[in-house]
């Protein structure tokens, strides 16, 4: 015991000891660094009161403060920003999955909005915008110079009142106006279905619904399909999601993986990484599964197509994400408003960024861009067959049962060429799940 102490106290000393040699220099270092921060914040001052005392209009001191605050974060990245009351107020609306609005996730790129994901079913999504558009102008003005917060407003209005947006788009020579009515948007967070064998998933955002809504709805379809045993594989489409809760991407990670890192999170301190791992069960119960990914898949979208790419649960198709790889943190301010504030960067399990990067497909698939006047001729889908004429001569080398079962099989290839139409990437990854079943079964 005594040796014990005596070591104890030594270490006390030499702690003591080293402080005294060193505090000398950090006092004087904090000190000269509280000193700028206060002649930084004189000169803060200094500005406000001859703009409140000498601009050619009044302006008011709470619209000054509050575009200070803005400017000051807006200048740290992209993601963090300042948000008034009513803005913090739609955001809080927003994570339950109701909202008004357009429907399109933006960020902000050399100085105009640029659009990550139009969201499913909503009146952008009708009006045909994409991701990766540029919106230069709001009817008839520019939002050049605008913050992403402000030029977001511009474009908030009435419920069924019109808006005009320019829109600049990859691939097209001339910038060209888009109108949309406003609308109530209301999310279902995620949708599964059946085609043919496969449970396909369509994740359109992360919030409080996301994993619930997938839970439900595949028992439901599994019911419907007769047990998980006739389940050929999952699609899980994560096209044009750009993100959400983070809490909600590790369940849906989760709800398909047995073990390991689903995703890790760091600070500006080592201290502060953050490990979350899977627990065991597997919705799918180890069935083949695809993820669908494109430029508009985004933050919560990435984490959980990385998290199964990395642990080789899934097959990734489709083209590049959209490479935010960074973690906001929403503080309540007094004011009522709120601080949306970049405090870490995600790694995938591998221990990989994709911050700017983007999560790579496993297998690039393209969407083919619709062409409407090159639509396909109507009588080439019509020509006649032999069926078709009268008084054929009948097959009576089949029974009904086989000629039935060859009809059926017909119906399904041919519902299998209509998906394909209207969604290639998808109908693509239905049947490569129909090829990897296939290969489970020999």
């Amino acid at each position: 015991m005594k040796r014990f102490a005596m070591a104890a106290l030594g270490g006390t000393l030499a702690g003591a000891i080293l402080t005294t040699q060193v505090a000398g220099p950090l006092i004087a270092q904090d000190s000269e660094r509280n000193s700028t921060v206060y002649e930084q914040l004189d000169l803060f001052g200094d500005v406000f009161e001859r703009i409140r005392g000498q601009y050619v209009e009044e302006a008011e001191t709470k619209d000054l403060i509050e575009a200070a605050i803005n400017g000051m974060l807006s200048s740290l990245d992209p993601h963090s920003s300042y948000l008034a009351p009513d803005d913090a107020a739609d955001m809080r609306v927003q994570t339950r999955g109701s909202f008004g609005g357009l429907g399109i996730e933006v960020t902000q790129e050399q100085g105009f909005v640029k659009v990550v994901s139009p969201m499913d079913g909503t009146p952008a999504d009708a009006a045909g915008i994409l991701a990766g558009d540029f919106i230069t102008h709001v009817d008839g003005e520019s939002v050049l110079g605008l913050t992403l917060d402000e030029a977001v407003d511009t474009m908030r209005g009435p419920v069924g009142s019109e808006i005009i947006i320019t829109v600049v788009r990859e691939g097209v020579d001339e910038p060209f106006d888009v109108s949309i009515i406003r609308d109530e948007i209301k999310l279902t967070a995620a949708t599964v279905r059946a085609v043919g064998n496969a449970v396909v998933i369509r994740v359109t955002t992360f919030n409080d619904q996301t994993y619930p809504n997938v839970a439900d709805g595949f028992a439901e379809v599994t019911e419907e399909l007769g047990g998980i045993e006739n389940i050929e594989g999952v699609v899980l489409d994560l096209r044009n999601n750009p993100g959400g809760l983070l809490n909600q991407a590790i369940a849906i990670s989760d709800a398909f993986l047995e073990s390991g890192e689903i995703v890790s999170t760091r600070g500006r301190n080592p201290e502060d990484t953050e490990r979350v791992n899977a627990e065991p069960g597997d919705l799918a119960e180890g069935r083949p599964m695809v993820v669908l990914i494109n430029g508009g898949s985004a933050s919560a979208s990435e984490i959980v197509a990385g998290a199964l790419k990395d642990h080789h649960r899934a097959i990734v198709v489709g083209t590049k994400s959209f490479g935010k790889g960074s973690v906001q943190t929403v503080m309540p301010l007094r004011s009522g408003g709120a601080m949306r504030l970049t405090t870490a960067r995600y790694y995938t399990p591998s221990g990989r960024s994709i911050q700017a990067l983007g999560v790579s497909p496993d297998i690039v698939v393209e969407q083919p861009v619709p062409h409407p006047d090159e639509a396909e001729d109507e009588d080439a889908r019509a020509r006649r067959s032999e069926a078709d004429l009268r008084g054929r001569l009948e097959n009576d080398s089949l029974s009904e049962d086989e000629i039935k079962l060859i009809e059926e099989e017909r119906e399904a290839a041919e519902e299998a060429a209509k998906l394909r139409d209207e969604d290639f990437q998808l109908s693509y990854a239905v049947d490569l799940l129909k090829g990897l079943a296939a290969i489970d079964l020999k």
